[in-house]
């Protein structure tokens, strides 16, 4: 059978990412992601499941769906999370369904998690994109969980040892992003290039769950 000669300079089919945004608490992944929602950028975010009361500016469905710890230990029991883990005495975890939904519309998927939750979908999905976020230094980091106002001397100094253990973990990401304070649209500029340069892979990542 002939080969039509045009066929040969075809662009491949690009296959949707699975973009994981993880780094230290207080690094600022929630914003980052805020900022790309409001770029209108074409991803499915993945809404994470947490056991954590709401703080006052955040709204259930769409920052995170607030469930009690009964109906998250339901999700466990029925398999309906892609991982789960405790996070400072409280559950969060990925529901499956909308992940596999959003992959099959051939949408890219952006989700949140931590250290621990990264670890997870790597083992699940070695072709996963993960980047990890970081400050400048510690003292910025501390800077930013002092002024969230959420945690007391203990719960900081938890948040800050936690840190210093993920940061021994770099090697499970393929990029890291410097999340520089006051230089919030040039992080969130280096992610969509990264996610750019992804798409234009010879060989693309294949995300099976």
């Amino acid at each position: 059978m002939a080969t039509n000669k045009n066929d040969q300079f075809k662009s491949p089919q690009q296959e949707p990412l699975l973009i994981v945004i993880s780094g230290p608490s207080g690094v600022g992944k929630d914003t980052v992601i805020h900022v790309m929602k409001e770029r209108a950028l074409p991803f499915h975010f993945v809404v994470t499941a947490t056991t954590r009361p709401p703080r006052p500016d955040e709204v259930n469905g769409r920052d995170y769906f607030f469930l009690s710890k009964d109906e998250f230990a339901e999700m466990i029991n029925k398999g309906e999370l892609l991982e789960y883990a405790i996070v400072y005495n409280d559950f969060k975890g990925i529901p499956k369904e909308q992940v596999r939904q959003a992959l099959a519309s051939g949408r890219d998927v952006v989700m949140r998690v931590d250290v621990q939750g990264a670890t997870t979908i790597r083992n699940l999905c070695p072709d996963a994109l993960l980047i990890f976020l970081i400050t400048r230094n510690e003292d910025e980091l501390a800077r930013r969980l002092k002024a969230r106002k959420t945690e007391d001397t203990e719960g900081l100094n938890l948040r800050i040892a936690t840190a210093r253990q993920e940061l021994k973990h770099l090697d499970i990401f393929d990029y890291v992003v410097t999340n520089q304070e006051n230089h919030l649209e040039d992080t969130v500029d280096t992610i969509q290039a990264i996610i750019l340069a992804e798409h234009h892979r010879v060989h693309q990542r294949k995300v099976t769950l």
